[in-house]
């Protein structure tokens, strides 16, 4: 134990204040990069120029600049130029012995932003920007043309490597340009920036203030074969982001027509908003967002206050025209299926973390409520017919997004829940609805091979009794004291008539299946005039399916077909098995005495299997009507009280039997 205590003390004496470093300068950027840029990843690179773009974005933003130079050269090195103030050179009050330059580029939280003076709205306010852009890149130079004087002096890793130098006097320039080429020691010998990113990185900064024209180029020599970025451009947009959303959304149908677009400036100075908002028919959405012209892809408080201002305005809107249910729209529904494209400028905004992908200033999300929703109001009363057909879709939305939420909510959570559903039901064990299905089998026997051969997570089974009662000709007091149907109707949870709710339907699929023979063909018939007179919807919304089981098994040698019919089998008979020696046919009597795994591989397995699905005809032409009227006197007169229109049809059509019944 003494050794031991020896140990500790020596270590704790090894341990000292010549062992705590002290980084100085830039060297904490080049050894934790991660921490300035993200990462050194390919988007960590090309972050780079943002930084620098985004300096030259402030000076045309607070109306210094009228045009931006953003050059790639064949050699991976970025120029960016622009005809604002430029930096200012002469000696910093802190550091006689440098220039405001100087400091800028060598020193870590040094800007112009941070008074207030400077810049009323910038998207560079950690003063870190210009400076972690030096310290990672191996070659730096800067140029700045002020009062009529050129000045320039290069960098490497955040060393000057040269002084301050004045080049002489220029008389058509003004402004900063800056030079970099990344440092393949952060980055890696094989990472290139590359001109589709960087030029959809200038062509947004050119919506985003419509003052500015970008002048875009690149070394042809760094376009591949394919790229459609262009060699050179001239990008300047006066339309703004309403511009910016007509380019993307080319082609594509609106649901209101124009998009919703516009910009406002705040009280007393305090910045502006600008935004377009649309609504397509495909309903593939995005959000994209900014803050000073600086991207924020996960959102803040800014698209918060975008959100609260459409959902309000349509809610109101809603309960002007009489539709109630608009009451129950949330921000999801509204710009769930949104094209939508905001930006933002204000005062000293608050970010989280250096790469400012999320806007965290509070006072955004009143700022831009506020502004956006008495236009919005005004929008939307422009045109009535248009606003009534968006909100109608978005209703719809919110109703799809409440029966997805009851769907988890639904009564096969718990055991104690279970218990209460019908005895004979198999349920399956998935909780949603979506994607499940209930098998109706005639009878114990089916049931029980069905339950063996079926996926226990998403299908379910529910054996009834022979034949159920024919509701087209009973009263309703028999409906509703026949059990069989009263297990149905519970089993499946949606409820009958006018009180069907489809949002409460257990599962997604409602098979029939039945013996593939007459009195399995009775016993569908029953089960679809059921849904038919009782739960219409069911069959319309396209839940009911009819299973289709085969009647035959045709073997010989390796070689095994079922066939669902007879004419099915004797095609087989002619084709397959044609001149193949001794078959073996063995024909099902019933679902009961089929294998689990025949009846699976057959009739259960989604991969495999032949589903009918069940409609019923319904719309609004008058050829709907007539269809649905002749499929109505159909079912009254093949299930209705009257024996003698049954009989009536078959005598009408015994003469075209051409087989043998299968009586």
């Amino acid at each position: 134990m003494s050794d031991l205590f020896q140990q500790a003390v020596q270590k704790t004496a090894d341990y000292s204040a010549k062992d705590i470093e002290v980084l100085e300068g830039l060297e904490p950027v080049r050894r934790r990069p991660g921490m300035y840029i993200g990462g050194t990843d390919e988007r960590a690179l090309h972050h780079l120029v943002a930084e620098v773009l985004d300096n030259a974005m402030d000076e045309a933003v607070a109306g210094h600049a009228t045009f931006i130079d953003l050059e790639m050269r064949a050699d991976g090195s970025v120029t960016v130029r622009d005809n604002g103030r430029g930096i200012p050179v002469d000696p910093h009050p802190r550091f006689p012995d440098k220039s405001a330059l100087e400091v800028i580029l060598t020193t870590l939280h040094s800007g112009g932003k941070f008074g207030g003076n400077a810049y009323k709205t910038s998207g560079g306010l950690h003063g870190v920007g210009i400076s972690v852009v030096n310290a990672l890149s191996d070659h730096l130079s800067v140029e700045v043309a002020r009062d009529r004087k050129l000045w320039t002096q290069s960098y490497s890793r955040g060393q000057p490597v040269s002084p301050l130098s004045l080049v002489g006097p220029v008389h058509n320039r003004r402004g900063t340009t800056v030079t970099f080429h990344p440092d393949p020691q952060i980055f890696g010998a094989r990472a290139h920036l590359r001109p589709a990113p960087l030029y959809r990185m200038a062509r947004s900064k050119a919506y985003l203030y419509r003052g500015v024209q970008i002048r875009w180029s690149c070394d042809p020599l760094l376009l591949k074969e394919g790229d459609p970025t262009p060699a050179e451009g001239v990008l300047h947009f006066p339309g703004g982001l309403r511009d910016f959303l007509a380019e993307t959304l080319s082609g594509r149908s609106m649901l209101a027509g124009e998009a919703f677009a516009g910009q406002a400036a705040f009280a007393g100075d305090a910045g502006h908003v600008e935004w377009a908002v649309a609504w397509p028919e495909d309903e593939e959405a995005y959000c994209n967002s900014y803050c000073n012209t600086v991207p924020t892809p996960e959102g803040g408080t800014h698209e918060a206050g975008l959100r609260n201002a459409l959902t309000r305005g349509f809610r109101a809107y809603g309960e002007m025209v009489g539709n109630r249910k608009a009451a129950q729209l949330t921000a999801e529904d509204v710009t769930g299926g949104a094209c939508i494209l905001l930006s933002l400028f204000i005062r000293d905004p608050q970010f989280q973390g250096q790469t400012k992908e999320k806007l965290a200033s509070a006072e955004a999300t009143r700022l831009v409520e506020n502004s956006i929703k008495d236009h919005f109001d005004h929008w939307l009363a422009a045109a009535p017919e248009a606003a009534k057909a968006l909100l109608g879709r978005l209703v719809d939305r919110a109703e799809e997004r409440q029966r997805r939420k009851q769907a988890k909510e639904l009564s096969r959570k718990t055991p104690t829940k279970r218990l209460r559903l019908p005895g004979k039901l198999a349920d399956c064990s998935r909780s949603a609805a979506a994607g499940t299905e209930v098998f109706l089998v005639e009878g114990d026997s089916a049931g029980g091979s069905a339950k063996q051969g079926r996926n226990r997570e998403t299908q379910a089974v529910l054996p009834l009794r022979g034949k159920i009662l024919n509701v087209a000709s009973a009263s309703s007091d028999k409906l509703q004291a026949n059990q069989e149907l009263r297990d149905l109707i519970e089993a499946l949870g949606c409820g009958v008539r006018d009180r069907y709710d489809d949002e409460k339907l257990r599962y997604d699929k409602v098979i029939i299946m039945t013996d593939a023979d007459v009195d399995g063909a009775h016993i569908a018939s029953l089960l679809m005039t059921f849904f038919y007179r009782e739960m219409p919807r069911l069959i319309e919304n396209g839940h009911l399916y009819l299973a289709m089981p085969p009647l035959y098994r045709l073997s010989q040698g390796s070689t095994v077909i079922y066939a669902r019919d007879d004419a099915h089998k004797d095609e087989l008979l002619r084709t397959v098995f044609a001149g193949k020696g001794k078959i073996d046919i063995s024909r099902f009597k019933g679902l009961g005495e089929m294998p689990p795994a025949q009846l699976k591989e057959t009739t259960m397995d989604p991969g495999r299997r032949t589903l009918l699905r069940v409609v019923i005809p319904h719309g609004r032409t008058e050829e709907d009507h007539e269809e649905a009227r002749d499929t109505a006197r159909m079912v009254e007169n093949l299930m209705g009280r009257k024996p003698e229109l049954r009989f009536q049809f078959i005598q009408e059509r015994a003469k075209f039997v051409t087989t043998e019944l299968d009586v």
